[in-house]
């Protein structure tokens, strides 16, 4: 059998790139794999090539890597095509958050919504079209997978200005079943659930142990957590599993607006306070969340952004052979980081299993846009991926998100024509900032300081 091939573009982001490989060489067995690695800093790249070797060869893997900085060196062959750029690195980012606080807008992430999302935008959906150009040339019948935030607006893009059949992956969801088993005291392989939304406001509708609905296992632990009344009498009947698993450290305080929201509309979005936060900015004029300020003393964005500079530098010492490799990404189990093996292996063996992926929705949830692309599960088949049909969401859930993703819509607009007006629009159809004076003014910021990265605004 000939060599699966996966090309990498983004490789600079060490930590995924770690994560892939390592998922690479335990799944593979006796496959042979190609990985092309692509970035468009020389630095980076040739740094995250010589960690990757250094992996490769302490477990002897069937992996031959190929790197460069031209991507249309690496895309013909390609079986999977990986997106993971982040166009000006965290110094772009940076400016991302720190110029709209001056205008008032606090923000923890800034990487997929609020002023900083919009604005991260404009550079992301710019690149990440180019790249599916090349691709559509290419390597036409690969399978596209992108991790790049803005995520929804990033796929949505891609498919609006090229047609290229993107698909949308993140983490999120799966990391949030596991903490949601755990709370509940249940193993997480007996666990099913149905989240839906869009990426980084995604909803658990579901919520099942062993086919059971367990929403009320979760109200149970809510309940001990806050010392408030709860009959227990029957749970310990319905769910005489309960408890035998350890159960998490986690506590739903670490995350109260996600819980307040869980007991309003009887589902929980994800991936935690930290990005939900975003998609309500009314509820939190000037980032005042619970009594401390969002992005600065409670999750802090310099801290994040310190912490992959830390991260990076690490990386660079592994590379170069200063330091030894970090064995423990070894010891886990296949797919666990970002599921890409796991979603290839289904396609290939036809298991149609599911997996959280962003794609557009097609009737999919009926009280959303027809192409908006939003996250839900998705079976990945011999013959494709097919999203599963989810109905009608709730009208207060299907509100929360069609207002987003009329937001959306500007933004991509914005990016793909290079206007400046719909710029300033999309800030303001966002919601963080209000003032069509002040939009205008922080526009003109961002765009200034982002002019290497925006040649469609020249």
């Amino acid at each position: 059998m000939a060599a699966k091939k996966i090309v990498l573009i983004g490789a600079g982001s060490a930590s995924f790139t770690q994560g892939l490989v390592a998922d690479m060489i335990l799944a593979a067995g006796q496959d042979e794999w190609k990985l092309g690695l692509v970035d468009v800093n020389p630095e980076a790249l040739d740094l995250v090539k010589h960690l990757v070797q250094r992996m490769i060869q302490a477990r002897n893997a069937k992996i031959e890597v190929s790197a460069s900085t031209d991507r249309r060196d690496c895309l013909p062959g390609a079986n999977m095509v990986v997106t993971t750029i982040a166009v000006g690195g965290r110094r772009a980012w940076e400016a991302d958050v720190f110029i709209p606080r001056k205008y008032g807008v606090f923000q923890p992430v800034g990487d997929s919504i609020m002023s900083g999302g919009v604005s991260r935008s404009m550079r992301q959906i710019h690149a990440i079209i180019g790249i599916a150009k090349d691709v559509l040339a290419l390597c036409p019948k690969t399978h596209f997978f992108n991790y790049s935030n803005p995520m929804t607006v990033n796929c949505r893009a891609v498919r609006k200005a090229t047609g290229a059949p993107v698909v949308g992956l993140c983490h999120g969801v799966l990391g949030w079943e596991k903490q949601l088993a755990a709370y509940a005291g249940f193993p997480h392989k007996d666990v099913t659930a149905v989240a839906v939304g869009l990426n980084h406001l995604t909803w658990f509708t579901d919520f099942r142990f062993r086919g059971k609905d367990a929403w009320t296992v979760i109200r149970a632990r809510l309940a001990q957590e806050r010392q408030q009344p709860f009959d227990f009498s029957d749970l310990g009947k319905e769910f005489p599993e309960m408890g035998k698993a350890p159960q998490s450290a986690y506590r739903a305080a670490n995350d109260p607006f996600c819980w307040e929201l869980f007991e309003t509309y009887g589902a929980v979005p994800c991936p935690g306070d930290r990005h939900v936060s975003e998609f309500f900015p009314q509820r939190f004029p000037r980032g005042s969340y619970y009594g401390k300020t969002l992005g600065v003393d409670c999750f802090s964005f310099e801290k994040t952004v310190e912490n992959g500079d830390k991260v990076f530098a690490m990386m660079k010492e592994r590379a170069y052979g200063r330091q030894p490799l970090d064995e423990s990404i070894f010891r886990r189990v296949p797919g666990e980081h970002e599921q890409l093996i796991a979603i290839l292996s289904s396609m290939e063996t036809d298991s149609r299993k599911f997996f959280s992926m962003n794609v557009p929705n097609r009737g999919a949830v009926s009280n959303l846009p027809c192409e908006a692309v939003i996250e839900l599960p998705v079976a990945a088949c011999a013959n494709g991926l097919s999203p599963m049909h989810i109905g009608e969401l709730s009208p207060p859930l299907a509100a929360i998100l069609n207002a987003r993703l009329s937001a959306y819509e500007v933004t991509v607009e914005a990016a793909i024509t290079g206007s400046r007006k719909l710029f300033v629009e999309a800030l303001l159809a966002d919601g963080s900032i209000t003032d069509p004076v002040a939009a205008g003014k922080m526009a003109d910021e961002l765009l200034a300081a982002h002019k290497q990265h925006l040649p469609q605004f020249a």
